[in-house]
């Protein structure tokens, strides 16, 4: 199993056991000529990957220039975990900052020359998948430290993976095989599944003479319609206020809940009744679920609806994707792609995750710095004026992923598209950790209005005390990430940015409720040795220590952004406090913060964190909760424990039923498996606290986010997107399936097997397909085939109806032209499986090995 990364390498992590050998082949001259393009290049080879000895690999270091690699007088810089060399003598691993780290030779590394290699032994934890392994690599000469040398690598990960990835191939299949087979005519037509839907047999012809019908109230959902249905008729439909005959008509009932709609097909045209504008559009995207998935492109000018009697109306409120767009950027484009799919699939909130600490991707006109310093990702020899690479974003401000902002008419385009889809973008800003973009950005106006004399404006707008000493590391090793809270010039700079949001916000006739203001993973040791949080102190006696100042910082915010009409969103943290129980500190609902209504993302559900049922606690105690748990609902998170899938795993592995069976009101019981993907005890879990009647009315929906660390570019963003948002978006709009309801377990089971196979149907034959052309078309995930021999025979199977696996015998990847799998294949030599869409476009390739 091969990988090619350009700009990545893999490097050691905490050496365990083994010894390290060093070989330099032919005569080296002391110097190197660091105006090569490329003077290094990399080969990983990983020689052993044990659970409990951890993982061995031999890096071979190729100089591609024409001088010797020198024995000292450079750094190789990189992004990844926490890593050390085996041999000290040879070269020494340090962190930098966040995960950034460096390697620079030791007294024993010996000149490389021109055109040959050296090999080191190294060692690291286990591997569990390409994710694991570090980005982005560079080299810098002590000479010429202005000047970074990116670097390529060639990992190969030989056999070692392929007794567990043949080992899950297997379980894939026994998953698979208990998919049901479902006719079309008996799927329903309408995704997410409405309320009521009845089929009534009597179909309406969808033509270029239909003309449609809408109330000036509803105009402009009116044009969407119209717009959307060119593409499948070839004309643009006339809008009349008033009209007859074939005609769809827009219509206002007050009675229809609100977001609600009814959908009326017959022989006579169509009728999309609703109280709210919302509820005409949600109406509309309906009809549009109904159209064959390839209408569009089919472009035959005419179309046979089915006769239908829809009454639909959301579950939840609040049915939400996070993006993140800090950590790794997306550009412009790619969220007008994504705005169009949570349009089509009604949800109606987009939290734009724009700051952290790598990165703050929204222009704010009254402080620039914001995005001349922090959107630029580069290596610089004093890193004043950019941020330091991270996640494999290279040494070079041209990487895409690590460089890059919306200009203020760029968000002001986001936020009317949205607007115009009923979408609420929710924005974020990150504090007061994973600030640092912030932090680094109002340093450097610092120093540049201090230069210029301007003390007093300098200081204006400063997040960090300039004489404290507190020494702290953030889980993502951060030492420089966290916003002094006791500084009034903190305060200065929220009020700027929020003022600045909500005059963009204004310009665009967008609504704006609430700001999610972050709140997460600030690390122990902040603040304990700031002059100025010392001062405050003395001050106001409420602040007994820095824990305190939790409960300080989100008061103020929570004054400011009241002053404005918003109330204040966060992630858990901003409503728990420490308190000792059994003499442990744990973490409980804040009542203080409890009457002022703030909501909250709660993330933390791990089993065995004693957090599970966090969400129910905190909706218990009177605070607005969004159901955002880890283990059902971060879809960045890898599929399956595949070597080749891409994504994190540290809370669990999602793939589309992870979403599919989570039920909000009852999640406990589907905690099934820890984030290794074992089953876990459900006895433990089903001890913690269930949901009242009265938390019921504070759970306002789901949210689930996407984080960003592993995807550079718009293919990766939406691999681990779709179709598991397809999953989220069913959940937080339809009502409780008859599976979750059911006591009986084995009834349970029963019932929702069938309701899998519907969904996995739909998805499969109707809504993938559609998503081929969709808005330009998504780079959806094609899963992979389940496998397993028995008896001298290999079969085969795919998750997704609708899709097909195809072959080969002769070690050859699978192509568009290889045989279709349609039966088991006698298992005489290694067989390779790859699943293909309609499109011709293929997933990851399986290899079952004789």
């Amino acid at each position: 199993m091969r990988l090619n990364l350009p700009g990545f390498l893999l490097l050691c992590l905490p050496f365990v056991g083994g010894s390290p050998s060093y070989a330099a082949s032919g005569s080296a001259r002391q110097t190197m000529v660091s105006g090569s393009s490329k003077p290094i290049a990399i080969n990983l080879t990983l020689v052993s990957n044990d659970p409990r000895a951890g993982s061995r690999m031999v890096l071979t270091l190729q100089n591609t220039g024409t001088d010797a690699l020198p024995a000292s007088g450079w750094t190789l810089f990189f992004n990844g975990g926490s890593y050390s060399s085996t041999d000290v003598s040879l070269a020494r691993v340090k962190p930098v900052n966040g995960d950034l780290h460096s390697l620079s030779p030791g007294p024993g590394f010996k000149p490389i020359g021109a055109g040959q290699s050296a090999t080191i032994e190294i060692a690291s934890r286990r591997l569990r998948n390409r994710t694991d392994f570090p980005a982005g690599f560079y080299l810098v000469f002590d000479k010429n430290p202005a000047q970074a040398f990116p670097v390529d690598v060639a990992v190969n990960m030989g056999d070692l993976f392929d007794a567990s990835d043949r080992k899950l191939t297997e379980r894939i299949f026994a998953q698979n095989a208990v998919i049901q087979p479902v006719s079309d005519e008996k799927l329903t037509k309408i995704f997410p599944t409405p309320t009521s839907y009845q089929e009534t047999g009597q179909p309406f012809l969808l033509d270029g003479q239909t003309t449609i019908v809408a109330p000036a109230e509803f105009a402009p959902e009116a044009e969407f319609l119209a717009t959307s249905l060119a593409l499948t008729l070839n004309k643009k439909l006339t809008i009349r206020t008033q009209g007859s005959g074939k005609t769809i008509s827009l219509r206002k009932n007050p009675a229809v809940p609100v977001e609600g709609y009814e959908l009326q097909v017959n022989q006579e045209g169509v009728v999309i009744s609703a109280a709210t504008r919302a509820g005409i559009f949600y109406g509309i995207q309906s009809l549009q679920t109904v159209l064959p998935p390839t209408a569009s492109t089919d472009k035959a000018g005419s179309v046979r609806l089915p006769g239908l009697l829809v009454k639909d109306a959301p579950r939840f409120g609040y049915r939400a994707l996070m993006m993140d767009v800090a950590r790794n950027f997306q550009p412009k484009s790619e969220v007008i792609k994504v705005l169009d799919l949570m349009g089509l699939y009604k949800l109606n909130v987009l939290h734009l995750h724009f700051s952290d600490d790598e990165g703050w991707r929204v222009e704010m006109p009254s402080l620039p710095e914001l995005t001349s310093v922090g959107s630029t990702r580069a290596y610089a020899a004093d890193q004043t004026k950019s941020l330091l690479p991270s996640y494999g974003s290279g040494p070079n401000a041209s990487n895409k992923a690590g460089t890059g902002f919306y200009k203020k008419a760029d968000f002001i385009d986001i936020l009317t598209y949205a607007r115009d889809r009923h979408i609420e973008v929710i924005p974020e800003i990150e504090s007061p950790g994973h600030a640092r973009a912030a932090l680094r950005a109002m340093d450097a106006r610092y120093q540049t209005m201090l230069t210029s004399g301007k003390k007093a404006e300098a200081e204006r707008y400063l997040l960090r005390d300039l004489a404290d000493k507190s020494v702290y590391e953030s889980v993502q090793g951060w030492n420089d990430n966290v916003i002094d809270v006791a500084l009034p010039s903190t305060y200065t700079f929220l009020e700027r940015v929020i003022d600045d949001l909500v005059g963009m916000y204004r310009e665009a006739g967008a609504p704006l409720k609430t700001i999610h203001m972050g709140g997460d993973e600030v690390p122990q040791g902040v603040w304990q040795k700031s002059p100025a949080v010392q001062r405050l102190m003395a001050s106001d006696k409420a602040i007994k220590s820095t824990d305190d100042l939790w409960y300080y910082y989100f008061g103020k915010l929570n004054q400011v952004l009241k002053k404005r009409g918003l109330f204040l969103s966060g992630w858990e943290e901003i409503g728990l406090k420490k308190v000792v129980q059994n003499k442990k500190t744990v973490w409980v609902p804040n009542p203080a913060f409890a009457p002022e209504k703030f909501r909250v993302n709660v993330w933390k559900n791990e089993p065995g964190s004693g957090a599970e049922d966090l969400a129910y606690r905190m909706a218990n105690a009177g605070y607005k909760v969004i159901l955002t748990g880890v283990t059902h609902l971060y879809i960045d998170l890898a599929y399956n424990q595949l070597s080749e899938e891409a994504g994190q795993y540290w809370g669990g592995y999602v793939d589309i039923d992870k979403p599919f069976y989570f039920i909000p009101y009852d999640y406990l019981r589907n905690l099934k498996d820890d984030n290794t993907g074992q089953r876990i005890d459900q006895n433990r879990i089903r001890s913690r606290e269930a949901i009242t009647e009265k938390g019921k009315a504070n759970l306002v929906g789901i949210e689930a986010p996407l984080w960003s660390e592993t995807n550079r570019s718009p293919v990766q963003f939406e691999y681990k997107l779709l179709p598991k948002l397809l999953a989220v978006a069913e959940r937080a709009w339809a009502k409780d399936p008859a599976w979750a309801l059911e006591k009986e377990e084995q009834k349970s089971d029963q019932l929702y097997n069938q309701a899998w196979s519907a969904f996995l149907h739909t998805v499969g034959n109707r809504e993938l397909p559609r998503l081929d052309t969709y808005a330009g078309g998504f780079q959806y995930r094609i899963p992979t085939a389940g496998a397993r021999v028995a008896d001298g025979k290999l079969a085969a199977n795919v998750q997704f109806p609708g899709l097909t696996i195809r072959y080969t015998t002769d070690g050859t990847e699978p192509t568009a032209a290889s045989p279709v799998y349609m039966s088991p294949l006698p298992f005489t030599s290694t067989v390779k499986l790859r699943v293909f869409n309609s499109q011709g476009r293929a997933g990851q390739t399986v290899t079952i090995r004789k």
